[in-house]
């Protein structure tokens, strides 16, 4: 796996990728703000096809985590937003894509602790993350869908106080 700078092409790409049922909560609608935001994002290749991406700090974050005082202020804390492709998911491949984009993070920013924001109903992603070595810390909710915010300390730092 590579990582590659998001462009407008790839970020086309995505709005149009569908996730079934339950997961459709991830579904873009291709509009243009969509396609904007996604360009401070970053794509994950296998070889030569897009198969995810991810963002880092504000981007990864819930809007309203905010105003629930989720996520204290930080710059020890790399928060981690994530997609794989709908053809790539639940087949045991969110394991290696998570870990390499983790180990591609820690190389170039070197934190104390990377935190994730996941769909209460995705219980999926948190088998994964919580297998990753995540912690659930607390619970929100946003637009009547409960949000777990989960932590992973890195290095000696590995005990947190969790949910």
């Amino acid at each position: 796996m590579h990582v590659r700078p998001m462009n407008e092409a790839y970020a086309r790409e995505i709005t149009q990728w569908k996730y079934e049922a339950p997961y459709e909560l991830y579904n873009l609608q291709g509009e243009e703000e969509e396609v904007q935001e996604l360009l401070h994002y970053s794509c994950v290749f296998e070889e030569d096809e897009l198969i995810g991406f991810f963002c880092t700090g504000g981007f990864a974050q819930v809007h309203l985590g905010h105003e629930e005082g989720v996520y204290p202020n930080t710059d020890e804390i790399i928060d981690i937003g994530l997609g794989l492709k709908p053809e790539w998911t639940g087949q045991g491949f969110g394991r290696e894509f998570l870990s390499f984009i983790i180990q591609h993070l820690q190389k170039k920013e070197n934190p104390k602790a990377f935190r994730l924001t996941v769909a209460g109903f995705n219980e999926r992603a948190i088998k994964l993350y919580r297998h990753l070595g995540f912690q659930a810390v607390t619970l929100f909710r946003a637009n009547d869908i409960p949000f777990l915010v989960m932590i992973k300390m890195i290095g000696s730092e590995s005990e947190i106080s969790s949910l």
